[in-house]
């Protein structure tokens, strides 16, 4: 005994499983999207290969000086690159802070401030311009030694000593497009000869 067949749908052979694209990446705390060191482009044309080392220099002023006597003599310095080799984080100590030096650093720095908002009510005021400058600057002062104070008092003595950081490289080299590379080794090479004091 047959029994009629339903109205079953035929699977559909024919459709195709389409992938949607990976999600966009979701804005940072800036309301601004990261952008990933592969996407970055630059402001001049695409990157033309791979580049060469036409001089290493002991120091920065030397790298920018060979790059600028490259700009001299209408070399395309948009296909050079300085880049500074070995880098390391050198701290210099510069002394010690107590609790009166880091308030004596947060009066200045409130002072400075109060300066900036005295000279702004100072323009839209009809009092005496010196008066508010002077107020808002020791305003500035007293609670600026206040907030010093307690940082510093907040740190539990962890760090009793005020330095300033910068990145040194041990030395720079000047890169160079490979097309391009013997035309800036050849100025380069004109530079030293200059330098040398040779006729």
């Amino acid at each position: 005994m047959t029994t009629p067949t339903e109205n079953r749908p035929e699977p559909d052979t024919k459709s195709t499983v389409s992938l949607s694209p990976a999600p966009p990446v979701p804005p940072g705390p800036a309301g601004t999207v990261p952008v990933l060191p592969a996407q970055t482009t630059g402001t001049g044309t695409a990157a033309t290969g791979p580049t060469v080392v036409v001089g290493t220099y002991p120091d920065y002023a030397l790298a920018q000086q060979a790059v600028d006597h490259l700009s001299d003599n209408k070399f395309p310095v948009e296909r050079t690159t300085i880049v500074g080799t070995d880098l390391r984080l050198v701290e210099n100590v510069l002394g010690r802070l107590t609790v009166g030096r880091a308030a004596g650093a947060g009066a200045a720095s409130g002072a400075w401030f109060g300066l900036l908002i005295g000279l702004f009510f100072g323009i839209f005021s009809d009092s005496s311009w010196i008066s508010i400058l002077l107020t808002t600057v020791v305003i500035g002062a007293i609670w600026g030694a206040i907030f010093g104070a307690i940082a510093h008092a907040a740190t539990g003595g962890r760090r009793d000593f005020t330095s300033r950081s910068s990145i040194q490289a041990a030395s720079y080299e000047v890169h160079a497009d490979a097309e391009v590379a013997d035309e800036a080794r050849t100025l380069l090479i004109s530079l030293n000869w200059q330098a040398s004091g040779a006729q």
